[in-house]
């Protein structure tokens, strides 16, 4: 007799696959293998560049024109920058496609075409610069010749390229398989641009940025260079992050007429720009941690994804929690936060996991709205689980100096609580309706995916080689390699074609992230350069005088608003720059400090009006985007408590005895529960009235605070209410009336 139950079990299949964009152009033929070869090529230069390895070292043979390694830092990352920009333009389209080729527009193709003819000019002009620097020709950025040349043979032509592929990109339409004729000339000139700024910053020239001395080209290279960028921003991450940086860009030259603390001193166009596409701006931190960690672990996330590692980590997760009641919602936390170590965006996480878990949640009697939060919440946690926590852990690391894993072992009891105040929030709103969890004949088998924890291996080779105290580099590289050797043990071996794809899919799935890291560059160094950070700080002190709650609270608000609908590296970045150095300057740890802001860095995802990883959900639960954000906010709530509970208590970052940490841990946990039950409304097996709501969420308030008599308090409050609500029954439908006279 045939089990015909097996047809309705849940298999996930597809996590893995690569998302589609809707202005992503998919080439065939030729193009395809053109553009896949470059994309490959472009992650495997830099898995070769971090670990030191060139063509001439294996075969000793010096070839022209390619790099060897270690490259110049700056050089390095001006590459990196280049590389993403020409991908970028090429893969993604300024505009809709034409469903036809009677709907393309070819007479602006033709102009575009024209447009070439200086970009090519200007890209000339900067290889030869790079000749006669070499030949001995000194350069400096007072002589009027170079001037000259600068500015009318390489700046000018350069600028009329970029500016005029830019605005033709926004109306030029080709069909989705057919290359675009302004975003080939963007790519030249992005070009351009490193090629120049290569050129000039090896030599003494780099150290004039900024002051009178400068090269009007570096000026010139960086405008062109920075529309460039936000252009490729507004088109893999949405307008949200270039209105930012734009009205960024706008205050560095309006700020001198602004009043209060927003008063900056005058800078001329030259001198910011000379100074802002270099390691105070473009080339700083962001990029920095772009072009090394970023990128590794993107390419090491490609490889998980060419062995099918997602598909069973989403298949292990349904078999673990999915009996439990309403089991797909708790599968979504596990799955999401097991998908979030190898995916960078909470957005892109709820995409990968979410077209399975939210039609489950539906399925088995949860609202649309609230399947679509539950993801949104689940996914955006992701984001804070280590080992990897996204990207924005390695900017951390960066920009404070505290070693990777410090932050990953600070940043374990954090995740912990997020995710069990979500596991508790979903399991009272179960109980409330009476859910059932899912059938065994409908979920993967838990002793086959046992049998698979092997997969599990790239993973826990990355932990063990970060904690043994190798580099991050090495342990990321090592952690690659052992992907694909376990691929070996499943149907998706990886040939030397798997791993070509692999390198592809990474190269692709770096551009977004790198474009938003360059972006937020550019704000970065608009707060260096104008000292609006320093002068922030000083208003944090002036309401710390008054409450340091209140500072915190309003350093919350700032975190918040600055990321929101931004993706979570550059939210992150933007906010360390402004924020954290002002509760630095409050006498809070750094590393306190930061995890404040990164958080709330994170948690803009789903906080309304603006919540990214929201609206994904909802454009998959069919639910109200504004609806679900609301939702996915309340499911999330514990990540808006969480860092005052930790800056209350140090000990949640591992700051401690043994003992100390252990009870901050535990009654943390016992605090998200009673803030759980007090939003949800289900205490101790039932439903609880409102003031029982209300008395709960007091106890988990002072259990917040961390000290040892407030925990008594909270933990004397639970008590008496679980008495109350055992005891004397009161009606949960009892509301509290103020009743009139007719």
């Amino acid at each position: 007799m045939t089990d015909t139950s097996s047809q309705d079990q849940v298999i996930a299949e597809g996590v893995d696959d690569e998302p589609v964009e809707n202005n992503r152009r998919m080439f065939e033929g030729r193009a395809f293998v053109v553009v896949s070869a470059v994309a490959a090529f472009y992650a495997a230069f830099h898995m070769a560049a971090l670990n030191g390895l060139s063509i001439s070292d294996w075969t000793g043979i010096e070839i022209p024109f390619l790099p060897t390694f270690p490259m110049e830092t700056w050089n390095f990352r001006l590459v990196h920058v280049a590389g993403a920009l020409a991908l970028g333009f090429v893969l993604f389209s300024g505009r809709g496609f034409a469903e036809t080729r009677a709907g393309e527009t070819p007479i602006l193709g033709y102009a575009a075409w024209v447009l070439m003819v200086p970009a090519l000019t200007s890209l000339g002009i900067a290889l030869s610069f790079a000749v006669e620097i070499r030949n001995g020709v000194m350069w400096n950025g007072i002589d009027e010749a170079i001037r000259f040349n600068e500015t009318w043979l390489y700046g000018a032509p350069l600028w009329v390229a970029t500016g005029g592929a830019i605005l033709l990109s926004w109306f030029h339409k080709r069909e989705r398989g057919a290359f675009s004729a302004p975003d080939i000339v963007l790519a030249v000139c992005g070009f351009a641009v490193a090629a120049y700024l290569i050129t000039i910053f090896g030599t003494l020239m780099r150290n004039s940025t900024g002051t009178p001395f400068a090269p009007i080209g570096m000026s010139m290279a960086a405008v062109a260079g920075a529309a460039l960028i936000m252009e490729l921003t507004r088109r893999v991450a949405g307008l949200a992050l270039v209105i930012i940086a734009g009205i960024f860009l706008c205050y560095v030259f309006a700020g001198h007429t602004l009043p209060g603390f927003l008063n900056s001193p005058q800078i001329g166009w030259q001198r910011f720009f000379s100074q802002v596409y270099t390691d105070a701006g473009i080339l700083g931190p962001t990029t920095a941690v772009s072009s090394t960690y970023i990128i590794l672990f993107i390419i090491f996330a490609a490889f998980l994804q060419a062995s099918k590692v997602g598909d069973y980590f989403v298949n292990f997760a349904f078999a673990a929690a999915g009996r439990a009641r309403g089991g797909p919602a708790k599968v979504a936390i596990f799955a999401s936060g097991l998908m979030g170590m190898i995916n960078g965006t909470s957005a892109g996480n709820v995409v990968a996991t979410g077209s399975l878990t939210i039609p489950l949640m539906k399925k088995v009697g949860y609202h649309k709205k609230t399947a679509g939060a539950v993801e949104a919440a689940a996914s955006t946690g992701g984001q804070i689980m280590p080992p990897i926590m996204g990207a924005g852990a390695f900017i951390m690391a960066e920009i404070t100096g505290i070693p990777y894993t410090e932050i990953a072992i600070a940043a374990i009891i954090p995740a912990v609580l997020y995710f069990v105040s979500i596991y508790f929030m979903v399991d009272f709103e179960a109980a409330k309706l009476g859910m059932r969890g899912m059938r065994d004949d409908e979920l993967p088998k838990f002793n086959k995916m046992v049998r698979q924890v092997y997969l599990f291996i790239p993973i826990i080779i990355l932990i063990t080689a970060l904690f043994m105290g190798y580099s991050v580099i090495r342990a990321g590289t090592l952690a690659t390699v052992a992907a694909a050797v376990v691929s070996w043990l499943t149907p998706f071996r990886m040939g030397l074609r798997s791993i070509l794809k692999a390198f592809e899919l990474a190269g692709i799935m770096s551009i977004q992230i790198i474009a938003v890291c360059a972006c937020a560059g550019i704000i970065v160094g608009v707060i260096s350069l104008t000292g609006v950070g320093a002068r922030f700080s000083n208003l944090l002190l002036g309401l710390a005088e008054a409450s340091q709650l209140l500072a915190l609270f309003f350093a919350m608000c700032i975190a918040i608003l600055l990321g929101m609908g931004m993706p979570t590296t550059a939210a992150y970045a933007v906010a360390a720059s402004v924020v954290a150095p002002g509760l630095v300057n409050l006498g809070i740890p750094p590393l306190t400090a930061h995890f404040f802001v990164f958080y709330f860095a994170v948690v803009s995802a789903i906080t309304p009006p603006v919540a990214l990883a929201s609206y994904a959900a909802a454009g998959i639960s069919g639910a109200n985007p504004m609806e679900t954000s609301v939702a996915s906010f309340k499911i999330g709530i514990a990540a808006f408590i969480v860092p005052f509970m930790f800056f209350y208590n140090s000990a949640l970052l591992m700051e401690g005895g043994s003992l100390e940490i252990l009870r901050a841990g535990v009654t943390a946990v016992f605090g998200v529960f009673l803030l759980s039950s007090g939003v949800q409304g289900w205490f101790m097996g039932g439903r609880a009235a409102w003031f029982i709501r209300a008395g709960l969420l007091l106890a988990a308030l002072f259990m917040i605070e961390g000290g040892g008599i407030t925990d008594l308090i909270g933990v004397g409050l639970a008590v008496g209410l679980y008495f109350v609500q055992k005891v004397f029954h009161p009606d949960p439908d009892a509301t509290l009336e103020v009743k009139g006279a007719d």
